[in-house]
């Protein structure tokens, strides 16, 4: 019991007390790593959805695919639009800005098909500002898109063939609302060394990725975002009128927000109890593109703002991942606030250190150098083992990446005090319109705020007014007049404006 009084109200010299340093390390331990060791054995039983090869709810004549793009050159876009051609979904649709329609447009007609005697239809169609909701809004808006199954995808990811029957599968469980897949990054392997260096961290960061959200899929069906690289959804919810709303006005403080919309679909789901899941398998891995140079740092700085907003959105705001998934909230959505490798791996260090400052010299030595492999042998290279087995020599950029990742820390504090920041950085026709994804809100009229509710007298606000006086207003007499219920009796705030009285003739 005094021990633990100590903890709970410290006193100063049980702050320098080595037993300070015990509790100190055996927290900050069980804190970092519990989570790791659980996603450990989640992540490696995990099992895909299998697809009911005889008799699927769902086909491909069922899926449209959505795919916004700015692209400055079309043409570049050919190979992954072929390659999800190539799954022969029902409908592609393809959105871009009025400036760019043109040149989309040829493009589109003279793709590739993969049975020309039933081409997939393509339509193109185009929006006013460069923004990834808007582009997605009117895709769904009117008659575009009529299959059960809509799939979202960014311009820049290939598909392989076999991915449609595993993307669908999930669909088969009623309340599935959104389905995800596996990622790879596309390598470079003989470039400048820092072209290959910054390909790797990429594609470290998706295997990252990978590994964290197959394991919360498996412990509680969350996860922190359904990547908008390529995710399926239904229909229904995203032509609805609610989700349109929100989506198109979601709101970031005194902002509305128009970035981070993959956060938003995600978040959506979840708050009305749809559930998520992704499929980790081979066949629906699908291989994207990440920047091989600087660049990188400012998709890094984008992706960790888009964290902190949407997080401290679910955590604070919305707060329905705390019940429905309380694994993910302490260890995704928690874990924003306390992953900064910098400051707790030189913690639990010193804290070993300085905790077993009573011990015999040997035996201390021991512990740290465990704690030291344990860190750096097993909680830096588990999450990268599939990377490790496809490509061994992929070992050699292993001190990058820990270094990386220490680095990484800072630029989730810099993301923290920029929050208000939504540019791209990375893509020359990445900020066009930039300052359309953080509007401020409008301001309410100061006059009187739209009525709450059925009893119109009741709901009515007068900022004019004390609260002592409003009290007064909303209990006087009424007048019925022409419908309308009208206080009466109530002086003007202004004596000014004072109607004029005239008298009786």
């Amino acid at each position: 019991m005094p021990a633990l009084m100590d903890i709970v109200i410290p006193r100063l010299d049980f702050l320098w007390s080595t037993r300070f340093w015990i509790v100190c390390h055996v927290i900050l331990w069980l804190h970092r790593y519990v989570r790791l060791i659980v996603h450990c054995i989640s992540h490696w039983t995990y099992k895909s959805k299998v697809p009911n090869w005889e008799k699927p709810r769902y086909t491909p004549d069922d899926v449209t695919v959505v795919i916004p793009t700015i692209h400055n050159r079309p043409e570049e876009l050919r190979p992954s639009l072929e390659s999800i051609l190539a799954c022969k979904p029902s409908k592609l649709v393809l959105v871009t800005t009025w400036n760019k329609h043109e040149a989309l447009s040829r493009v589109a007609a003279n793709l590739r098909m993969p049975d020309s005697a039933n081409p997939v239809e393509i339509e193109v169609l185009h929006v006013d500002k460069a923004n990834k909701r808007l582009q997605v809004c009117k895709a769904l808006e009117d008659d575009h898109v009529k299959t059960a199954i809509t799939v979202m995808a960014d311009d820049d990811v290939e598909w392989p063939s076999t991915l449609m029957p595993w993307l669908l599968a999930p669909f088969e469980d009623d309340r599935m609302g959104g389905v995800g897949t596996c990622q790879r990054v596309k390598r470079v392997f003989d470039g400048d060394v820092m072209t290959r260096v910054f390909n790797w961290l990429g594609a470290a960061y998706i295997e990252r990725r990978n590994f964290e959200i197959s394991a919360t899929h498996n412990i509680d069906g969350g996860t922190s975002c359904m990547s908008g690289r390529t995710g399926a959804y239904r229909t229904e919810i995203l032509k609805s009128y609610s989700f349109m709303a929100n989506f198109k006005n979601e709101k970031w403080g005194r902002y509305i927000l128009n970035a981070d919309d993959d956060n938003c679909v995600t978040r959506w789901l979840v708050a009305h109890r749809w559930k998520t899941w992704i499929q980790y398998e081979r066949e629906c891995e699908i291989e994207t593109t990440l920047e091989n140079s600087t660049k990188f740092l400012y998709q890094c700085s984008r992706w960790a703002r888009s964290n902190w907003r949407s997080n401290w959105t679910s955590l604070v705001h919305e707060r329905h991942v705390i019940t429905q998934q309380p694994w993910c909230t302490y260890a995704l959505h928690f874990a924003t606030f306390t992953s900064l490798a910098f400051l707790f791996d030189p913690l639990l260090l010193f804290s070993c250190w300085w905790g077993t400052e009573n011990w015999e010299p040997r035996n201390r030595y021991i512990l740290l150098g465990a704690e030291l492999v344990f860190m750096f042998c097993f909680t830096k290279v588990v999450k990268l083992v599939g990377l490790f087995r496809r490509n061994p020599s992929d070992i050699m950029f292993l001190p990058v990446s820990i270094l990386f990742g220490y680095f990484h820390g800072l630029i989730k504090l810099w993301a923290l005090f920029t929050l208000k920041e939504t540019s791209w950085g990375s893509r020359e026709d990445g900020d066009e319109h930039n300052t359309f994804r953080l509007q401020e809100k409008p301001r309410q009229s100061q006059s009187m705020a739209t009525p709450l509710g059925p009893d119109l007298p009741k709901s009515m606000r007068y900022h004019g007014f004390s609260q002592v006086r409003r009290v007064i207003l909303s209990s006087s007499s009424k007048q019925e007049f022409l419908g309308c219920s009208i206080a009466v009796g109530v002086p003007y705030p202004n004596p000014a404006k004072r109607p004029i009285q005239y008298p009786d003739s």
